[in-house]
Formats: C-alpha cells, structure tokens, sequence
C-alpha cells in the first residue's frame, strides 16, 4: 500500500524508548509522515523513533497524552495533513490496521475509533467492566452510540479537530472529544481491530484514580458546552443532534441523565474514597 501524502500519524510517546521504533516502522509504510511527541521522557524514547525515520517534537517536562497529541495535531494540521492516525508508542496498537480505521473515514466518519470489544473477554475484569461502562455513559452523554470510546487508536479529521479542539491535558482529552463531536453533529463510527497486546496494562501509564476522576469531569464539562449554546454543524439549516440508536424522546432524555448521573457518582464516589483515605 502506498502511503497516502494527506495522512500523518502522531505517535505521544513516554519512556518507550523499547517499542516506539517498530511502532514508526510500521507506520510509515502507510502513511505520509510520522510525529512522534516525546512526552517529557528520560530514556531514549526520541534517538529511538528518529533512528526509524519520525519526526520528533519533544516536551521538557511530562505535560500529559493530551498536551501531546494536541501539539501533534497543531503541527501536523499547519503542514496540510487532513487527517490524523493517533496510536499508542507501546505496540499495543498494530500499524497493520490503519487500512482498517481508512476505510471507516471513507464511508464518511470524522471520528474512527479502532474498537477492541471483540477482544473484551481476552481483558482483566475490571479493565473490561470500566470499559464497558464508561462507553455506555460516554455514549449516552455524547448522543451517539460508541462501543469502545476509550481506545487511543483512532483517525480524525481535518474538519473535527478544528471545530471541536482538543484542550484537556492528559486522558480525559479522549473521551471530551467524543462528547463534543457527537454534540456538534460530525459521524463517529468504530471498526474492530486486532491488537498486539490486548489487555494493556503492564504498558499503560494511565493513574485509575486521578485519571478517571479528570475523564468524568472533562466529559460533564463537554456536556454542559453543548447546554450552554455551543454551535453544531448545520445540515442543511438545521444544527442535527443524534442519540444513541434505540433512545428518542423521554427514554432518551432519561437515559442520558442516567448516564451524566453514573459519570457524577464516579466523581463523588472517588472524592469519598480520597477522604477516608486522609482520614
């Protein structure tokens, strides 16, 4: 397959010095460039990606995932690229399904997300209930139905990146934009992909306190940008709003506060698990 010269892949990278080099390898063979952003590492993470051919942007200090790829996006969008293949720097996601996430944006998507629920049952337990409900709730809250909505391997475009920005720091920045592309009416779509890790924990560097207690309140601050008047894309002289396939009038109105409700005890729950735990 032939690179294409409008796709650019962003690779945030932290301390992977050991796995970011097959990673760029691999991916350069499908698409146009790849923009490696060193998240503050202390190993070899840069000299690794460089030797495989990336061009690499490197923060002084860990600034987190979504500072990452947001300086990604930044760069990549000012040198023409219309649209963005992010995945992760330790292997768990193969460059070899990229053709995959294309194809999705072909039938018209902004937003492709490679799905792993066909590989739920090969995950840890909890791993797997977390991801299945805080899908459920993101895709509540968001309007539209997403079954895998914390997957990093994912393709944007152009268009979505610009309209709805990408402005949180760390995880949350993933789960924001899905709210705010489904609230402003652009398509997401998810497509099963294979991994090459499928329950990636070892690797990951997300913090299960911190971490969801900032997704939760990036996702409800998402939400209330939509209350408060933000613009959807118009179709045609109408601003479209989907809900998730199955919820319409009342039910899905009571759907989604169920939804922003569970993300809210989320919070409160880990607010009470941090105060028993000073006390």
């Amino acid at each position: 397959m032939n690179p294409s010269t409008s796709v650019a892949a962003a690779i945030p990278a932290f301390q992977a010095e050991e796995t970011v080099g097959d990673v760029v390898r691999g991916t350069l063979e499908l698409v146009a460039e790849v923009l490696v952003v060193d998240d503050g590492s202390t190993d070899s993470t840069s000299s690794a990606a460089c030797t495989m051919g990336a061009r690499v942007v490197r923060h002084r200090r860990n600034l987190g995932k979504g500072s990452a790829l947001r300086t990604a996006f930044t760069d990549l969008l000012a040198r023409g690229f219309s649209t963005v293949i992010t995945l992760d720097a330790d292997g768990q996601h193969l460059p070899g399904e990229i053709p995959r996430l294309l194809e999705g944006a072909r039938g018209g998507a902004d937003l492709v997300l490679g799905s792993r629920t066909h590989l739920f049952a090969e995950m840890h337990p909890l791993r797997r209930a977390s991801n299945r409900g805080s899908s459920w709730a993101i895709s509540c809250i968001a309007g539209i139905a997403v079954l895998d909505a914390q997957s990093g391997f994912r393709l944007y475009t152009r268009n979505l990146l610009e309209r709805t920005g990408f402005p949180e720091s760390r995880f949350e920045a993933e789960s924001a934009v899905i709210v705010r592309a489904g609230r402003l009416g652009f398509r997401v779509t998810c497509v099963p992909v294979a991994l090459g890790v499928v329950d990636g924990r070892a690797t990951s560097h997300y913090r299960p306190l911190a971490d969801s207690l900032r997704i939760a309140g990036a996702v409800i601050r998402a939400r209330l940008e939509g209350r408060c008047g933000a613009p959807g894309r118009d179709r045609g002289g109408a601003v479209e709003r989907s809900r998730a396939p199955g919820r319409s009038g009342l039910s899905g109105v009571i759907t989604e506060l169920a939804a922003e409700d569970f993300v809210s005890r989320i919070v409160d729950d880990t607010h009470l698990v941090n105060d028993e735990r000073e006390g």
